[in-house]
């Protein structure tokens, strides 16, 4: 059986208002569910190709913080 995860995460929000995406995301988040990090990643994936080099630099800054926080 051949599944491509990614193509079925996109398939799964292709829809989505932008309501709908942010509360994707923030139910993710907060079920702390190990099986959503996959779609997290496929999101992350889209927003990165997306992203100028200013706004990649920004996303890097917000995660190193978000390491450093998390870390602690």
């Amino acid at each position: 059986m051949d599944l491509n995860l990614r193509k079925a995460i996109l398939a799964n929000v292709s829809d989505n208002s932008q309501d709908e995406l942010e509360a994707t995301i923030v139910d993710a988040i907060q079920s702390g569910e190990e099986k959503m990090l996959p779609g997290l990643g496929v999101l992350f994936e889209l927003i990165w190709k997306q992203a100028d080099q200013t706004k990649k630099k920004d996303l890097v800054q917000l995660l190193a913080t978000g390491v450093q926080h998390a870390g602690a």
